[in-house]
């Protein structure tokens, strides 16, 4: 029996590596975690937990016309932007401590350094050798850089660059509609930037059912948000602090606007460069990792979960992937695979974006035979009373069975909502589970329940 330094080595102390690190130590695994960065990764460092840090001082900032309706006069040309940059940081410095806590109180050794994988057991960190019967890698990903918009970080910024703005421009165009591209969109214009949003593709969240994303382009529109869909961006000149862009769209026409920065958000690239996987046979798809059942490479003993392998890109898919790879290691597992009809997805601008499974024209496209209802957030009592009246909830089922095939939310803390009716599919439950359950009053869940009801046939508030 071969010896090793550890039961599993981990390379990457992001959402994926760090739950799977608490994971293993569960099960009984003697485990250390690499990282070259602070512990929690891009997510936690420079991605959700900062967004969502901006994005809840933006919310405060622009409730401020709401008290003004009520008489009260408020001086907002004092706004301190930097100000409101520390507190995001002060989140993230706060969690990162706090992974690293759970690390030790775990017993998981956390390594500092850079990791390149030398034989099927083997991991050197700076010179540094280490050996483990399992490896997993967990080396997330970076912005993707799209030729003509190359990332300067001063200019034209990554998510990383926008995450560590310390004061605003007066302009800003935002490529990609996605997830990202509209997150930031919502906290810029809330804080008084006038903000260019363009997508290539037909609509802003092209990956979300269009009567949700429709939603959330009505209000972007409220909030003076320049949304171009179908249209191509690009540099043609620069002066000074100042960005000429040429807007192409598909009809042929074209359009020049200027703008002081230019933030890039079309994907991301998976980080498995340098990690010395060729040398040891371990294949790759655009930078994808290939892993098979488990998320075990072609290589056996080594595993790969997150975003370094072709699986949507968020932070509650990599742990997930994380926990069924080190549950395998151990022979304790039976998911082989997490189930992409049951991701939740969630986009965090006002109104909230939340989803799962099926759109009603994917289900199409798959020919299933499928029954819509989509029911208003204004049929229900407590949007309409805390003014939040703009949003719905759209449920996708089989038209016979009427098994639930997809949920889309748009509104208030869709986010949250969401996961009522993952749990019913998940279950197995049916929309008239959801449908004669009690829902207190007045709710935002209600209009879940009145969703359910409606692909009876038997809602009540519309």
């Amino acid at each position: 029996m071969t010896d090793y330094n550890y039961d599993l080595l981990i390379i990457g102390a992001g959402p994926g590596g760090y739950v799977s690190a608490i994971r293993a130590s569960q099960l009984g695994l003697k485990t250390a975690v690499i990282e070259k960065d602070n512990p929690g990764g891009v997510c936690l460092n420079w991605g959700c937990i900062p967004s969502k840090s901006l994005i809840s001082q933006a919310q405060k900032f622009s409730y401020l016309k709401d008290l003004e309706n009520m008489g009260v006069s408020i001086d907002t040309g004092n706004l301190d932007y930097e100000k409101v940059y520390k507190k995001s940081r002060l989140a993230a410095t706060k969690l990162s401590k706090g992974v690293e806590f759970l690390l030790k109180k775990n017993a998981i050794e956390l390594i500092k350094g850079t990791a390149k994988i030398s034989g099927q057991h083997q991991v050197s960190v700076d010179e540094k050798e280490y050996t483990a019967k399992n490896i997993l890698i967990a080396t997330g990903s970076r912005p993707k850089v799209i030729p003509g918009l190359e990332f300067d970080e001063e200019g034209i910024l990554s998510s990383t660059g926008a995450l560590s703005l310390k004061s605003l421009p007066k302009s800003i165009l935002i490529v990609g509609a996605g997830a990202i591209g509209v997150e930031f969109a919502y906290i810029l214009s809330s804080f008084g930037v006038q903000v260019y949003l363009v997508e290539m593709l037909e609509s802003i969240l092209p990956q979300e059912d269009k009567d949700v994303s429709d939603i959330l382009l009505k209000a972007f529109k409220k909030s003076k948000v320049k949304v171009y869909t179908s249209t191509k961006a690009s540099v043609s000149d620069r002066k000074k602090n100042i960005y000429k862009v040429k807007l192409e769209h598909q009809d042929g026409k074209a359009e020049e606007l200027e703008v002081e920065k230019i933030l890039v958000a079309v994907g991301r690239t998976p980080n498995s460069d340098h990690l010395g996987l060729e040398e040891i046979g371990i294949k790759t798809d655009k930078g994808f990792i290939e892993t098979g059942d488990y998320y075990e490479t072609s290589v056996p003993g080594i595993y790969a979960i997150g975003d370094v392998i072709n699986t949507p890109l968020l932070a509650h898919v990599a742990s997930k992937e994380g926990e069924i790879a080190v549950e395998h290691m151990t022979g304790k597992g039976h998911e082989k695979r997490v189930d992409s009809t049951l991701i939740p997805g969630a986009v965090y601008t006002e109104p909230q974006v939340a989803s799962f499974g099926y759109t009603e024209a994917k289900a199409k496209e798959a020919g299933l035979p499928v029954k819509i209802f989509v029911f208003p957030f204004r049929g229900a009592g407590k949007a309409v009373a805390v003014e939040e009246s703009e949003g719905l909830v759209k449920l996708v089922c089989h038209e016979k069975t009427h098994e639930i095939l997809g949920a889309h939310i748009a509104g208030k803390d869709a986010t949250e909502l969401i996961h009522e009716i993952l749990l019913a599919r998940k279950a197995e439950l049916l929309p008239e589970d959801i449908a004669t359950m009690i829902h207190a009053h007045p709710t935002l869940s209600e209009a879940v329940m009145e969703a359910a009801r409606g692909i009876l046939g038997e809602a009540i508030h519309i």
